[in-house]
């Protein structure tokens, strides 16, 4: 019998668009605070609905985006790969995770240094196999060495698109050899790697790649997203899939929305739902 799914999230207390290191934030748009709060609590219900154990990280001041757990480390089985973050006003963050991980009773690695690496947010399972976006803010040499680690294939995609800057804002993978991605997103070789290494691919339109559609929590066969994305959800009813939406714009202000805000905890067992 499947266990319970473990999401780990962090309370947006401090959560708000205080620096620039993506091209969605902008700090004279800021977040409305309380909206946020609602939103982020919002989702919290909707995947406890579906059936995961949400699990909460402390928030920290001065650490805005400790709220994407997603970018805390890569889960496999009881290891978690620590992030190492490319940019300075993340990095503080690393020290929380580590923190909250070993307390929980993970194996905590961690990359040598000079190499990036952003957990979740561009290291993602389809099945066995690891899928990895680099150049915006992971770089390759980091996922060959996590391949060697875990012992899995690796499968490198390079992010071409700066609105697109972590693999899971234009990739998903739903269950064994299905993912939803955004074609603009990759270069040639990287449409042709998900070609040859996937069954099925959804592909999402630009539109609703702009509100995030592939940046999508799976929790069995519930599939959750931002607001503004139909067609990606008629596509995935009509792959057996139950989708459902709700408001996170105040955190694509920062440029994140569901996937973000969450860190499987079974990382390598997310998208293992077999219809």
């Amino acid at each position: 019998m499947r266990t319970r799914p473990r999401i780990l999230m962090c309370p947006p207390d401090y959560y708000g668009v205080h620096y620039e290191i993506n091209v969605w934030m902008d700090t004279r748009r800021q977040s409305d605070h309380p909206t946020a709060v609602q939103q982020w609590s919002d989702l919290q219900d909707l995947l406890t609905a579906a059936g995961a154990k949400i699990e909460l990280l402390d928030p920290v001041d001065g650490l805005p985006d400790l709220v994407f757990t997603a970018n805390a480390a890569l889960i496999y089985e009881r290891r978690a790969l620590l992030s190492r973050f490319r940019h300075e006003q993340r990095k503080g963050e690393e020290q929380y995770d580590a923190e909250w991980l070993r307390k929980e009773g993970f194996t905590v690695g961690l990359l040598p240094d000079g190499h990036f690496f952003e957990g979740a947010g561009d290291a993602l399972f389809c099945g066995d196999t690891l899928f990895a976006g680099y150049r915006m803010r992971s770089d390759a040499p980091s996922h060959q060495l996590v391949g060697e680690l875990l012992g899995h294939r690796v499968i490198p995609l390079e992010l071409v698109d700066p609105y697109y800057y972590h693999l899971d804002t234009c990739f998903c993978p739903l269950a064994h050899g299905i993912a939803a991605y955004f074609p603009g997103a990759f270069d040639d070789y990287g449409l042709q790697a998900l070609a040859e290494h996937l069954e099925t691919l959804i592909e999402v339109d630009e539109e609703e790649a702009k509100s995030f559609a592939c940046n999508a929590v799976v929790v069995g066969s519930t599939v959750t997203t931002n607001m503004g994305c139909p067609h990606f959800h008629d596509a995935l009813r009509q792959h057996g899939f139950r989708p459902q939406a709700t408001p996170l714009s105040e955190f694509v202000k920062a440029g994140g929305s569901a996937k973000c805000l969450t860190l499987r905890l079974d990382g390598e067992d997310a998208a293992s739902w077999r219809m």
